[in-house]
């Protein structure tokens, strides 16, 4: 595939507030450090290139193969030649420049630009309603965090659907599509708190219906000063909501009325002190989920009670081979259709790694790491089919695309990173 790229935007990018600027990486001039996200202490500055090199270096001193510490693609046999490709739509979530509208080669990944929607702020997480005719988008433009909808046109052109509405507390980072297709569920990392929103009957977002904030820390004191609610999610079968909030060390369980919309809630689950739960994903099939934490470089598997909601936190697993010389900080964590492999971004290590699923979900191992296509991979996507991954590099401007070997799980770089804006997220439908 022969590179793409696009022009870059001029102007500067905001940090997001629930990021650490990564060690290494320049900031724009003018881009604000949040004052919850100091660097962390006795990190050292050491650009990419040193920081791969030094990766190997540190996991081959440990007994760690190098190409374990950074698979690389095994040679293949020829293919025969493939039809022609169809292509679908991705969307872009920015910070500074809107919802970027893109088409993707369903066999290859490759990224082409087709618009873009510029009157949105800070957009960093997008979610599509049941059947795709919809898309869902953050607002930071305010004091309070605010959600919108789109009706999703031909090419992918979007229009405004409804007004936005207030989450209800300042900086939302995380929204989800209950699988009715009835609500829309928000996380206020700022405020700590988590919102629900009915959704009409065209999919416009219609009034809140539920706040709830939580309360508490962590042993943090720059990160877990309080609540910071980073992601909501339902289980598979959208019997229960989920709240994970890396301020309190909890994932909190709620169960939401549908005739109302209320959140009621059911049940805490803590992690490890000092953690920092940030993003959870459920096993498709298995009674368990996968919570990447950010604060303490683990993924850990959560065993699942779908008639009460409870969660019961098991083991805990690193997210990078031996000793990273960089503190690394995973984001998104995802899980392969059939349940096999579940794979997390480590930002700092700036890696996507891949685990195998074992023990019938109950337990993981972590198979190899592949350099993400850039730098401080927010987000990471697979595309419906399951054949492609895609990988949000934030400060790197750029999306990583691989494609996903459906028997071994392993990921192989698919032609140059496609070159944008500041990412928050990337949704292939």
């Amino acid at each position: 595939m022969s590179p793409h790229s696009l022009e870059h935007p001029e102007h500067t990018t905001p940090t997001p507030p629930d990021a650490l600027t990564p060690p290494g990486t320049p900031t724009p001039p003018g881009t604000p450090t949040p004052p919850d996200a100091p660097t962390p202490p006795g990190t050292r500055a050491i650009g990419l290139a040193r920081r791969v090199f030094l990766g190997s270096l540190g996991a081959a001193a440990l007994g760690v193969h190098a190409s374990t510490a950074r698979a690389l693609p095994s040679p293949s046999p020829p293919r025969p030649a493939r039809a022609p490709a169809e292509e679908r739509l991705a969307f872009l979530g920015t910070y500074g420049d809107g919802i970027v509208t893109c088409a993707y080669d369903t066999a290859t990944g490759a990224l082409t630009r087709r618009g873009r929607f510029p009157a949105v702020t800070n957009p960093s997480f997008l979610a599509a309603a049941p059947g795709g005719r919809v898309l869902y988008a953050l607002d930071n433009g305010g004091p309070q965090g605010a959600v919108r909808a789109f009706t999703i046109g031909a090419g992918g052109a979007l229009t405004p659907l409804g007004a936005a509405r207030s989450t209800g507390g300042a900086n939302v980072t995380h929204l989800a599509v209950h699988p009715t297709g009835r609500y829309l569920l928000s996380a206020n990392y700022g405020a700590g708190s988590v919102a629900a929103h009915a959704l009409d009957h065209d999919g416009g977002v219609g009034a809140r219906t539920a706040l709830v904030r939580h309360t508490g820390s962590g042993p943090d004191p720059g990160r877990q000063e309080g609540p910071h609610a980073h992601q909501m999610l339902t289980d598979p079968k959208g019997g229960h909501v989920f709240a994970v909030d890396l301020g309190t060390d909890t994932v909190y369980t709620y169960r939401l009325d549908l005739p109302t919309g209320a959140l009621h809630p059911v049940a805490e689950a803590r992690s490890v002190p000092g953690a920092g739960p940030r993003h959870m994903v459920f096993h498709p099939t298995a009674p368990y989920a996968y919570v990447a934490n950010e604060l303490n470089s683990t993924l850990t598997v959560y065993s699942y009670d779908a008639a009460t909601g409870v969660l019961t936190r098991g083991e805990s697993w690193p997210t990078v081979p031996g000793r990273s010389p960089v503190r690394t900080y995973p984001a998104e964590v995802t899980i392969s259709a059939d349940g096999r492999f579940v794979y997390l971004s480590n930002r700092g290590h700036e890696s996507v790694a891949r685990f195998t699923v074992t023990d019938g979900g109950a337990a993981v191992r972590l198979t190899d790491t592949v350099p993400c296509g850039g730098s401080w991979p927010r987000h990471i996507s697979l595309s419906p089919s399951g054949t492609l991954l895609f990988s949000a590099n934030q400060y790197g401007r750029t999306v990583g695309v691989f494609t996903v070997d459906q028997g071994t799980g392993a990921l192989t770089p698919s032609g140059a990173p496609f070159a944008t804006s500041s990412l928050g997220c990337v949704l292939p439908l």
